[in-house]
């Protein structure tokens, strides 16, 4: 029998072939498989997972668009309510310095009403005494009683009207 024949040749080729390939399946072939099946399940998660987080992404995009839109309408809300107290504390200041200014005139007013009868006062007292001096250089000699004198003029002068 001679090994180097070719239909020998093809027969242990094909002998060895079945061989290698029936031990392949048997060892080789089903870890092949899962190792597959394992890393196809893998891709398909992974896909699964990346639609999902890109899902999550577009709603997280669409709720930050929706808070960033509150936060300008708030910002916007609370600008609004700041302008109107400022104008209601200005208003209010406005007013307040109004009445103090009102009270400080009606003040210097009196004042002013107090003084001039002061003033008129002083003035009636100064023209009784020059009244009473003018009478008595007339008259030549000194009246007899000043008090009455004083008194008699005053009433003089308060029944003369001043403007």
């Amino acid at each position: 029998m001679n090994l180097l024949h070719p239909e020998t040749l093809v027969f242990w080729t094909t002998l060895f072939f079945l061989l290698f390939f029936f031990l392949f399946v048997k060892l080789a072939w089903k870890p092949i498989l899962k190792t597959i099946k394992e890393r196809e399940k893998s891709i398909e998660d992974a896909l699964l997972e990346a639609d999902k987080i890109r899902d999550e992404m577009v709603q997280l995009k669409a709720d930050n668009q929706k808070i960033l839109h509150e936060a300008r309408a708030k910002r916007d809300e609370m600008l609004k309510e700041a302008k109107e107290l400022k104008e209601q504390i200005i208003s209010k200041a406005r007013e307040e310095a109004q009445a103090e200014a009102s009270k400080e005139i009606a003040k210097a007013k009196q004042v002013i009403e107090s003084e001039k009868q002061a003033a008129i006062k002083e003035l009636k007292n100064q023209v009784s005494e020059l009244s009473i001096i003018i009478a008595e250089k007339i008259l030549g000699e000194e009246l007899k009683d000043k008090n009455e004198q004083v008194k008699h003029v005053e009433k003089l002068i308060s029944d003369i009207k001043f403007n």
